[in-house]
């Protein structure tokens, strides 16, 4: 059953090394991400599963020990999943969970054993649904990390441009984010979600499954759009 969620953001510029001169810039967002892991590990999980938008070749679950890196940003940095089970791991995580890597051995997590899940965004809402309804069956205490960002389309400048839809997606998101809304959550546009590219619906939509029968309370802790992205750290407990 799930007793406890994380929402965070999976930019890999939350990792001070890729961001280097910008870093401050989101100093905000990191400190957030860790009072938001905190309350993850207060909720004394038997499973903490992590949750993240991939790509196909990085779909499909990864095991506790999996390593992932941000060479591909340019940075030697590598990372792993929890500690190093000694399981030589199929694929490496993609950014998403890389960067959850990152944050959870920030602040040293111990307190669980883990394990990663790469969505695809093209995922059906039904689908992720269910998948969070089967993590929630995993273990008698189950707390989820779940990554992804908002839209990409706030300004001029963002990735995807300015779209004035892309407001209005977000402030829903973290309303619903905020309030602990399943039901929202469950009812987000996927077509909409993908023109604003907003890479976070799957995983919400999955953490949505997973807290069908919980009862469970929201605080929003964070919600900004540097860089034109729309970015939101929230937890359920």
């Amino acid at each position: 059953m799930l007793v406890a969620a994380a929402v965070c953001p999976c930019p890999p510029l939350l990792v001070p090394e890729v961001a280097a001169g910008a870093a401050p810039e989101l100093d905000g967002a990191r400190t957030t991400c860790a009072d938001a892991l905190g309350v993850l590990a207060a909720s004394r999980p038997d499973l903490l599963v992590v949750v993240g938008p991939a790509e196909p070749s990085g779909r499909g679950t990864h095991p506790e020990g999996t390593p992932g890196s941000f060479r591909g940003f340019g940075v030697d940095l590598g990372v792993r999943l929890g500690t190093d089970k000694g399981i030589a791991a199929e694929r490496d995580l993609p950014p998403s969970l890389a960067v959850a890597a990152w944050l959870l051995q920030r602040i040293g997590w111990a307190d669980a054993p883990i394990e990663g899940l790469g969505v695809g965004e093209p995922l059906e809402a039904e689908r992720c649904i269910q998948v969070g309804r089967d993590i929630a069956a995993r273990a008698e205490r189950v707390a989820l990390l779940v990554m992804g960002d908002a839209s990409a389309c706030r300004t001029l400048k963002a990735p995807g441009y300015l779209d004035e839809r892309a407001a209005p997606f977000d402030a829903e998101v973290a309303r619903a984010l905020g309030a602990a809304d399943v039901a929202a959550l469950k009812a987000l546009d996927a077509e909409l979600a993908y023109e604003l590219k907003a890479a976070g619906r799957a995983p919400w939509q999955v953490l949505a499954g997973a807290a069908e029968s919980a009862d469970l309370t929201g605080a929003l802790l964070y919600e900004d759009a540097p860089y034109g992205v729309g970015y939101v750290v929230a937890t359920w407990s």
